[in-house]
């Protein structure tokens, strides 16, 4: 049950619920209070209306006595600035229709009691029809204007009361709202109910289908629903995810499966080599033994600085780059070499990591320098805001249908390129990712005789 409360489909229900009830009783009330006010102000109008009239009468020097037969269909009352009575319509058993008993300019409101008004006296005979139905059983809610007559001799009160079926219809209207209010916004709360429960149906079928997708099977997918709706994009998300983690969980696993075997090679290499050297110590010698165990050290050596580094550069954040000149990566790559030219048109300076540069220079470098025959060319220039990097050999070159391939990881190709001495196929694999990281690709370009490595990376002054 406390799952319940907690789902999403009672939550929304439960607020559509209270927003509903408290949007419908605000504008309800507001609807009666100004139906109400409409009925009041008609009333009080016409109670200013019937005092203005008895006193244009009083004015023309009549007498109060006389009001009974010059005003008709009217409730006033009449008294002497001592509050002496001398004029009413209707007559009173008891009680007055001045509020609170005293003068007072402008409108009020009075309630006589029932009872109060007395139809059987004189003074009730012209005012009759503007009491009501049934004033002595029901009682009077009157509107009540003040005033006092041209001499100021006389306080004169006139008086309405509120249309009776205008104020009937409004108190049904007002017995149905307070009966209806709850039940719509019940119903709109169970519409709201329904209408996420049916939208949320294929978030549980997404949900349900993650939850049985597991680290072996990522091949699966979600079902997309056909709308283009917010739930159709997750599940489009969705998908996308799972494809990228099965893209890095397959390339996980091979690196690992590759990784395990370059590894293990040079380590069986060296046991083998220690085993023999301890079984026959007296046939062997020991100086050339330990210069081929150092060798596959120092093979091993390299091969897990390879993988340290492909390992930061697959889980890095964004690196604080800094401006660099590729003719200082140039010089300090080649300083020592032999065999290398270098070419410089112009400086360009590129926005990196000075020495994940030189890394990178350095692999293009040894690559080219494996398969040369005669030597290798650097060139750095500018072409459309980009720094150019450019790695130029005379070797047998790459074939057009593995140029791609070259830059996987562990791929060495079967001729007579890819026969280096110990390479583990990480060093074009490091350029690669280097050159991502910096916002730049590497690419095999066309070249005559021997393959040619382009290096593009966003200018700094771009």
């Amino acid at each position: 049950m406390r799952r319940f409360w907690r789902t999403t489909r009672f939550r929304v229900a439960l607020t559509a619920f209270l927003a509903s009830i408290i949007a419908l009783t605000v504008v309800s009330a507001w609807l009666v209070l100004d139906a109400q006010n409409r009925l009041g102000s008609g009333a009080a109008q016409v109670a200013r209306e019937r005092a203005t009239a008895v006193v244009q009468v009083l004015n023309t020097g009549a007498a109060p006595a006389d009001l009974r037969l010059l005003v008709q269909a009217s409730i006033y009352e009449v008294t002497t600035q001592t509050g002496e009575r001398v004029a009413s319509c209707p007559g009173l058993r008891f009680g007055t229709i001045i509020p609170d008993g005293d003068f007072g300019y402008g409108d009020s409101v009075q309630n006589l009691k029932p009872g109060a008004v007395d139809l059987a006296r004189q003074e009730s005979v012209g005012c009759g029809s503007a009491l009501g139905e049934d004033p002595e059983r029901n009682g009077l809610r009157l509107h009540v204007a003040a005033t006092v007559s041209g001499d100021s001799k006389y306080r004169v009160y006139g008086a309405a009361i509120v249309d009776e079926s205008g104020q009937a219809a409004l108190d049904a209207v007002r017995t149905t709202l307070l009966a209806g209010v709850p039940v719509i916004a019940l119903l709109i709360g169970a519409i709201a109910w329904f209408a996420v429960r049916r939208s949320l149906r294929p978030v549980e079928v997404i949900r349900s289908e993650v939850a049985e997708i597991g680290a072996h099977d990522l091949s699966r997918r979600v079902p997309a629903p056909d709308s283009a709706d917010e739930i159709a994009k997750l599940a489009e998300t969705m998908n996308t995810m799972l494809g990228r983690l099965d893209t890095a969980v397959t390339r996980q696993s091979r690196f690992t499966s590759d990784a395990s075997h370059e590894l293990r090679t040079p380590l069986a290499s060296l046991r083998t080599q220690l085993e023999v050297l301890l079984a026959h110590p007296d046939r062997l010698d020991w100086r050339e033994a330990c210069r081929n165990a150092l060798l596959d050290v120092t093979r091993l050596q390299d091969l897990v600085g390879d993988l340290v580094l492909l390992g930061k550069l697959d889980n890095a954040g964004p690196e604080r780059l800094a401006p660099v000149r590729l003719s200082e990566v140039v010089e300090s790559c080649l300083s020592g070499r032999q065999g290398v030219r270098a070419e410089i048109a112009g400086d360009p300076t590129v926005l990196g990591n000075r020495g994940r540069l030189e890394r990178l220079l350095r692999n293009l470098v040894d690559n080219a320098q494996r398969h040369t025959r005669t030597g290798v060319g650097v060139a750095v220039s500018t072409v459309d805001g980009f720094g150019v990097l450019t790695v130029t050999d005379d070797g047998p070159g790459i074939p057009a249908a593995d140029r791609e391939r070259v830059f996987d990881r562990f791929v060495r190709l079967d001729d007579g390129r890819a026969r280096d001495d110990g390479g583990a196929g990480l060093g074009l694999a490091i350029v690669a990712e280097i050159a991502q990281a910096h916002g730049g690709t590497v690419e095999i370009a066309d070249h005559d005789g021997g393959a040619r490595f382009v290096v593009r990376l966003p200018s700094a002054e771009a």
